[in-house]
């Protein structure tokens, strides 16, 4: 049995230009859920949001270690930076490179 595949996305408030960032196998979906306001109590906060990145990973698994931990970094350069290259570069150990 072959895992689900998982994304990482951005969401940028155009409200007060604040980030967020979330995993979820079905983008489509998720994205349906924030625009209509059930995604999140934080997202509903933000409305409207845009998605300015999102990129798929071999599994949810990933995506959802990847999702914590650019919470866990915090930093608004990295987000930026991601946002720009349109893509985030993991080493071999699926640690996040920029």
């Amino acid at each position: 049995m072959s895992s689900m595949p998982g994304y990482v996305y951005i969401l940028k408030s155009l409200r007060n230009n604040r980030f967020y960032i979330g995993s979820t196998n079905d983008l489509e979906r998720r994205l349906v859920e924030h625009s209509s306001g059930r995604g999140c109590l934080t997202t509903k906060r933000l409305q409207p949001l845009e998605l300015v990145f999102k990129q798929k990973f071999e599994t949810v698994k990933l995506a959802k270690q990847i999702e914590t931990k650019l919470k866990q970094l915090k930093n608004r350069q990295l987000l930026e930076i991601i946002i720009d290259k349109g893509k985030l570069f993991l080493s071999d150990k699926n640690t996040i490179n920029w």
